[in-house]
């Protein structure tokens, strides 16, 4: 086997498992796993970042460029869903002091 097909299937594997294990989550549970997802692509930015500088070909530093962009928008995103599911456990009172 080559190392491109093992690596599809491990591709393929893990985003199965991924889809199974997000599925199951109770939305309870959703805006805590939310924050620390958050986290987890904060390092990936920091890693992408680092990887990017220490690529040597323009291939690679496209590939790096594309990854911070996606792990971004991902942080943006998610912090952004948190903050707007946040609001809604607030009552009357504290949600018309936000908006002033």
């Amino acid at each position: 086997m080559s190392l491109e097909l093992i690596l599809v299937l491990v591709f393929v594997v893990t985003t199965l498992i991924g889809y199974k294990l997000i599925k199951n989550v109770p939305s309870l549970l959703h805006t805590p796993l939310m924050s620390g997802m958050n986290a987890l692509s904060g390092i990936t930015i920091l890693a992408t970042m680092t990887a990017t500088a220490a690529a040597i070909t323009t291939g690679s530093k496209v590939f790096g460029c594309v990854g911070i962009i996606c792990a971004t928008i991902n942080v943006v995103a998610g912090f952004g869903l948190t903050d707007r599911m946040l609001k809604m456990f607030k009552t009357g009172n504290e949600s018309k002091e936000d908006t002033k």
